[in-house]
């Protein structure tokens, strides 16, 4: 029996542009620092084997002290790890994997061509291939069927299991089916899953952090459980010091922070929040600015759209024989014609400019 690791996806360097700048080094700094924790988790964890499925830099281009604090962390590691660079990190001249020296225990497969590394110690072999360019037109899988030799058959690759015509290696489900794999550990997509195609235990174990909104809720890596008759399983780890979480909170006939309030848990302060608010308002809306100011303290960051409508008692003085009622009515008509949401969104907030500026009022 054995114990591995399988992670992928830690895109370092990532420039964290929507964030602050303060913020955006803050998060880059503890992307750096994510390879030294995975080290203490494996030396304290009992991990034999390292699976590290390609993006672990954000680009071929990234800063030369990231790339030594990745290897240097890999090197405290003191056990296998393998690596399948992928299409931001692909292998190449100019690439980190071929420009920097890598510790005695990181294997780094350099071909478009599967590759094997036997594991006696372990009674497995791993095996991968790597991106050479930013695009991998054919699977890298290459037909690879494993003979049945009583060993664990890992494979290591970064690549697409849901887009057959795709850019990305793309993997279809009967050539993983036909490979006879233990174990297929994957990247690419930043959302975690797993399928057992066959005898194959396929997973992805999503990014170790969030980087924006598409990249939601709790993130991490896999570690896996080789048993003596080789049967796979799998433990998702938490790992990442902050989430990314979307809430919609319907304001409708409530106060925006008291419908708040009751979605959220108790301890927000290490997460970012997108909060789209929606359901019906008055004329005037939200004051997004107050919210923040109230809010803001609770979050690592906080982030609020106003995508409420107007209330149905506003458009009933569309009867009113003025110019406000002109307007309104102008405006239902249009309302009614509207094809989307997002149309509609547009006219309830130009419902909402005309009525203030008819009042004289100031909407910010």
């Amino acid at each position: 029996m054995f114990k591995f690791l399988h992670a992928a996806d830690f895109h370092l360097d990532s420039p964290f542009a929507a964030l602050s700048p303060r913020q955006a080094a803050s998060r880059r700094r503890e992307s750096r620092e994510l390879p030294e924790r995975l080290a203490d988790y494996v030396s304290s964890s009992g991990i034999s084997l390292v699976l590290l499925a390609g993006d672990l830099f954000d680009s071929t281009g990234g800063y030369r002290e990231t790339e030594e604090q990745l290897a240097g962390a890999l090197g405290r590691m003191a056990v296998p790890v393998f690596i399948a660079p992928g299409n931001h990190d692909w292998y190449g001249a100019g690439s980190p994997y071929a420009a920097l020296r890598w510790p005695d225990n990181v294997h780094i497969f350099r071909s478009a061509s599967v590759e094997r590394v036997e594991m006696p110690a372990l009674n497995a072999a791993v095996y991968g291939a790597a991106f050479t360019g930013p695009e991998q037109n054919r699977s890298l899988l290459g037909g690879l069927a494993v003979p049945v030799d009583g060993k664990a058959h890992l494979m290591v690759l970064h690549g697409d299991l849901n887009d057959p015509s795709g850019r990305y290696n793309p993997l279809r489900k009967e050539e993983i089916t036909a490979s006879g794999l233990t174990y297929l550990a994957l990247g690419h997509v930043h959302r975690r899953g797993e399928e057992r195609l066959g005898g194959t235990l396929t997973a992805w174990p999503g990014c170790p952090a969030g980087r924006g909104f598409d990249e939601l809720g709790e993130k991490g890596f896999y570690e896996g459980t080789v048993s003596d008759d080789g049967a796979v399983s799998l433990r998702f780890v938490p790992f990442a010091n902050h989430r990314y979480e979307s809430v919609e909170a319907d304001v409708t006939g409530r106060s925006p922070q008291s419908v708040l309030e009751s979605l959220l848990p108790p301890d927000t302060s290490r997460d970012l929040y997108r909060v789209t608010f929606t359901g019906e308002t008055g004329e005037q809306g939200l004051d997004l600015s107050v919210l923040r100011e109230v809010l803001e303290p609770r979050f690592y960051a906080l982030e609020l759209r106003d995508h409420t409508r107007v209330a149905e008692d506003v458009w009933a003085r569309a009867s009113e024989d003025s110019l406000r009622g002109l307007f309104l009515r102008n405006l239902r008509r249009k309302l009614e014609a509207a094809q989307s949401d997002e149309e509609r969104e547009h006219i309830s907030r130009a419902a909402r400019f005309g009525l203030a500026a008819l009042d004289h009022r100031d909407l910010g």
